[in-house]
């Protein structure tokens, strides 16, 4: 793999790849099912990858999408802690390595020595996430242990600087969810949690949370705070969204023609070190308009609330008509 690619094409054409010659009916059988599971509608208290073309078929139609919404929730922590990185990292409920390879995008360096352990409970998974990992050019991702693992309630996990859970809770019982979120509280000294931008996604990402506080990390992203959310549940709820680029065999797989989609996410940053939470945080897609720029954000002392940017406030102006769905507010620069 040439190593001047970013983490991000590198990934696309490792997928590409690996899946060159997968028949798309095929594909998009597999891609219904996991649909059906990804948005809540199925039973899941077994593996939702059960065999090579499910595992082929997640990976041409999820991969993308939960690497750029894992590389968002994990920029935002290394945005909130400034000179730090992980020296060791664990994928809880892995599978074919979306976290890894967006640990890789935030964190990689020249000579990285950080050690990369992913836990899955589906041999397919694990089985592509290898071949996938062994096509890049980081030292961290082909190093990566990628360990057989049922994720339940007994699940103990050895200490590392990052545990990452992304769209695994789910897939457990209330149960199990609430051991593993305690297990990796205790085994991390950052986690980050990321779920489906749904309702029922954010509320899971709420019960984590409370229990990461209890457990005494703190608030690294996206809250500008420790204290209860202050949405009211079952009025909204707090999510995300990032632009992830469509190859064309993920146009093909989703019977999709635009060349992007965004993917919609739900997540939580804690730590047991000082961060630097940002002051606020835009919740909703910035409204431009003609010389004003409304801002809707989730602050560190008033709430909810909205702001009003208009010409007059000249670098702060230009500062908002720049700004994303999930920024930090006021910009470091602003």
């Amino acid at each position: 793999m040439n190593a001047t690619l970013s983490t991000a094409e590198a990934l696309r054409a490792a997928l590409a790849g690996l899946l060159d010659g997968l028949p798309p009916k095929q594909a998009a059988q597999a891609v219904d099912r996991l649909i059906a599971n990804y948005r809540g509608t199925t039973p899941t208290d077994a593996p939702v990858l059960r065999d090579r073309s499910d595992v082929a078929a997640y990976a041409a139609y999820r991969m993308p999408a939960t690497f750029e919404a894992v590389r968002a929730a994990l920029d935002a922590l290394a945005d909130a802690a400034p000179g730090w990185a992980p020296g060791s990292h664990l994928d809880v409920g892995g599978g074919t390595g979306s976290g890894v390879w967006a640990t890789d995008a935030v964190w990689a360096e020249p000579g990285d020595a950080r050690t990369t352990t992913v836990l899955d409970w589906a041999e397919p998974a694990l089985a592509l996430g290898r071949e996938l990992a062994a096509a890049s050019s980081s030292p961290a991702l082909r190093a990566a242990e990628w360990r057989r693992a049922r994720i339940d309630a007994a699940l103990k996990l050895p200490e590392s600087d990052l545990v990452t859970i992304s769209y695994v809770l789910n897939e457990l019982t209330e149960r199990d969810r609430t051991a593993l979120v305690a297990e990796a509280a205790r085994a991390g000294q950052a986690v980050v949690i990321v779920e489906p931008g749904t309702p029922d996604g954010y509320l899971r990402i709420i019960e984590a949370r409370d229990q990461l506080i209890a457990a005494g990390h703190r608030i690294a992203a996206p809250c500008p705070h420790d204290g209860a959310c202050p949405i009211e549940r079952g009025t909204d709820w707090c999510h995300f969204a990032a632009r992830v680029s469509r190859s064309s065999l993920h146009r093909q797989v989703k019977g999709g023609s635009l060349p992007y989609e965004d993917e919609k996410f739900s997540y939580v940053a804690a730590a047991r070190f000082d961060t630097h939470p940002a002051r606020a945080r835009v919740t909703r897609k910035p409204q431009i308009r003609k010389g004003q720029v409304l801002l809707e954000l989730c602050t560190r002392d008033d709430g909810l609330r909205r702001e009003t940017v208009t010409k007059r406030h000249g670098t702060v102006y230009r500062a908002a008509r720049d700004t994303a769905w999930g920024d930090a507010w006021p910009p470091h620069d602003a």
